[in-house]
């Protein structure tokens, strides 16, 4: 994204709640309240509340939308039920991932009640998906390309006229039913419209997140959401609530070994030369990223020749590691080393893992490892740290 700033309709509460602004992507976002550790733990031990309106919003209607998405998509939609939520990957036809999205299934009821602009036409099923920010038009035009000639599938793009919040960590729930109502305390991976509340919220509640913890993230009309804001800091005051930045996001993420798009993969036709790491490394298939939920092959979907091909007679995979040895954090382009010494792979995200007393964490695609496997990382040129190969989540 380039040009002018983008600011969520949150910036005056961010703010006001002594958020530190950053350039996030093109949007002026919050990196951190009061410290990325502090507010890190605390989504773990009690609840943290996110602002990721920079996050798009699609929806897809019409006669057969999800037989038609199930042949883009590496995951099963045809028989998912209205209510349920899941994550997939979008591959074009060379079977490198575009982006991966959660998405939801619901009906025509539920999508009028949410009240979000666009969601009242007559299709019977409807779907929901979250892109990641920065793919936003690269996703919509991808869509629109594979849409049926005769025009029975529809995409609308809510992105710009709705925000989103992550509610996050194990009091969430109980926060969710003290200020929107029992009603809204939605199960993992379950969505539907937000039923009547007392602060006249509507929209849509999915028990979703990017944490890895208990959580439910919350798509309402722009204008609604300080009014939601607010009353989830004050009403969860009693169990610990704080806002959380972006920084914390982040870590959080990388401690449960989610992927995230344009660092750990990235597709090629972008053109970008902002990571670390050669761009053609980051040109990934599924089978390839290890994530043990998304990808079926029991369907026919762009880009499967390939990804059963790498399930056949691939090796390298996204693996984690974690230090065993005290030294420099493994970054972003850090390599990992056999024992000999020769580069077996390189790390896409790393870090201190705030859960684990600061240890050094790391993920990316390494050749010939098990989960116990002892490897070097080399965080610069001067030192190497020996670290133990896992399948994440490292928490």
């Amino acid at each position: 994204m380039s040009g002018e700033l983008v600011r969520t309709a949150l910036y005056e509460a961010h703010k006001r709640w002594g958020g530190n602004i950053v350039d996030f992507h093109g949007f002026e976002l919050p990196i951190w309240y009061s410290s990325m550790m502090d507010e890190h733990l605390n989504t773990r031990q009690n609840a943290g509340l996110f602002d990721v309106s920079h996050m798009g919003f699609f929806r897809f209607s019409g006669d057969g939308v999800r037989e038609w998405l199930q042949t883009l998509a590496t995951q099963r939609v045809e028989h998912l039920e209205v209510g349920r939520c899941a994550y997939t990957h979008f591959l074009d036809d060379d079977g490198i991932i575009i982006d991966d999205m959660i998405f939801a299934v619901t009906d025509r009821e539920s999508v009028i009640n949410t009240g979000l602009k666009g969601c009242s036409n007559e299709s019977e099923i409807s779907i929901l998906g979250v892109p990641n920010a920065s793919m936003i038009k690269v996703m919509s035009d991808w869509f629109h390309s594979h849409l049926p000639e005769d025009g029975t599938i529809i995409l609308d793009d809510l992105s710009e006229e709705t925000s989103i919040l992550a509610l996050q960590g194990p009091k969430s729930i109980s926060i969710i039913e003290e200020v929107l109502g029992p009603e809204n305390a939605v199960k993992h991976f379950r969505g539907q419209s937000i039923s009547n509340n007392n602060h006249g919220i509507t929209g849509w509640i999915q028990g979703t997140g990017y944490t890895g913890e208990r959580g439910v993230e919350i798509f309402v009309p722009n204008n609604q959401v300080e009014n939601l804001w607010e009353a989830l800091l004050l009403g969860g005051e009693k169990y610990g609530i704080c806002p959380v930045g972006l920084g914390a996001r982040d870590t959080l993420r990388m401690e449960k070994g989610f992927l995230l798009s344009g660092q750990d993969f990235l597709w090629p036709n972008l053109g970008s030369d902002d990571s670390n790491i050669n761009p053609e490394l980051l040109a990934r298939d599924s089978w390839e990223t290890n994530v043990p939920f998304g990808l079926h092959l029991d369907h026919d979907f762009i880009g499967r020749d390939r990804v059963i091909d790498s399930s056949m007679n691939g090796d390298e995979r996204w693996w984690g590691i974690k230090y065993l040895g005290k030294g420099p954090f493994p970054r972003t382009g850090s390599l990992v080393l056999n024992e000999a010494g020769e580069q077996i792979g390189v790390i896409t995200s790393g870090g201190p893992s705030p859960s684990l007393g600061k240890v050094g964490i790391g993920i990316g695609y390494i050749s010939g490892v098990s989960p116990g496997d002892n490897v070097l990382i080399a965080p610069n040129q001067r030192k190497q740290v020996t670290a133990v190969v896992v399948r994440p989540p490292f928490v």
